[in-house]
């Protein structure tokens, strides 16, 4: 088996079958492929949907996993079951281009260094959408993405600009990732404390323990409908700082974690006189911000 592809759902069955047909209508013949559809527990309906309109795929296995154990959960009972030599992780609110695949396998099988690969995203307007970022960091909270790119551009290249050429970045989006299946297994895979964001930093640091690094790869393109999976709410928002917060201490030590605590506390306090939604997440961080407060505890 050459590539085994595993895409997540969540009561978002259109998004997913869309998003299968794409793959099928792109992918090279030559590419001996599984597709591994893992339903983190949607509703009953979506669910039906989902498995009504997927019996047509003659390479696809549909897991049902019992809970719904978010990005990194789920990618990893997907790839549990994972046959192929490559292993691609796409959202399910994702639409192929072209053959990103055969692009990006090729890519990585000329550079052994390339341990992460990813396509150039789009919105669906056609829009340009950065596929690499900069590693979640206390400097990258303090100061932001901007100022980092302005005073070390070597060390944090823009992600906003159009390369045509593969680009190193920090990490690339998690939208769709390939990696060789040895040497995610090797790292240990996605870290499934983690229920959502900030997986890519945390995976792409861990990469760079066995010098294999994140890459652009232009050529391959394909369209996010960015945000289409994960509907924004507070507890959403709350997840993103609390992902953020075990992501530091986890990379960077107590005192990281510390600091951009107290950072947050301050910076959320301040935002709740103008947005009293805002005082839900100051409540959580001033109790710690820990992980007993993620979604996936509820």
């Amino acid at each position: 088996m050459d590539l085994s592809i595993i895409i997540i759902n969540y009561n978002t069955s259109k998004y997913t079958i869309n998003c299968i047909e794409s793959i099928v209508n792109t992918i090279s013949d030559s590419i001996n492929y599984e597709i591994i559809l893992v339903d983190n527990c949607s509703e009953i309906t979506d669910l039906q949907n989902l498995e009504e309109q997927i019996k047509k795929y003659n390479r696809l296995k549909l897991i049902k996993n019992p809970i719904n154990s978010g990005f990194g959960g789920g990618n990893t009972v997907g790839s549990s079951e994972a046959k192929g030599k490559f292993l691609a992780f796409v959202n399910n609110d994702t639409i192929l281009q072209n053959d990103c695949f055969s692009i990006l396998i090729d890519a990585m099988e000329s550079n052994p260094s390339y341990g992460v690969c990813s396509p150039q995203s789009f919105k669906e307007n056609g829009d340009f959408l950065p596929t690499i970022d900069h590693f979640t960091s206390p400097n990258k909270e303090l100061f932001g993405r901007d100022f980092l790119e302005f005073i070390n551009p070597k060390r944090y290249p823009k992600r906003k600009q159009i390369y045509s050429k593969p680009k190193r970045g920090q990490f690339v989006s998690g939208s769709f990732m390939v990696f060789r299946k040895e040497d995610f297994d090797k790292i240990g895979g996605f870290d499934t404390k983690i229920f959502l964001y900030q997986e890519e930093t945390d995976i792409c640091k861990r990469m760079l323990k066995i010098n294999k690094y994140a890459y652009l790869i232009p050529e391959a393109k394909f369209i996010h409908f960015h945000g289409a999976s994960t509907k924004k709410s507070i507890a959403i928002k709350t997840e993103l700082k609390l992902s953020t917060l075990y992501v530091i201490r986890k990379h960077y030590g107590w005192w990281a974690h510390k600091l951009i605590l107290l950072f947050f506390i301050v910076k959320y306090f301040i935002r709740s006189f103008f947005k009293p939604e805002y005082w839900e997440i100051f409540k959580v961080l001033v109790k710690g911000g820990q992980l007993n407060h993620s979604l996936l505890k509820k």
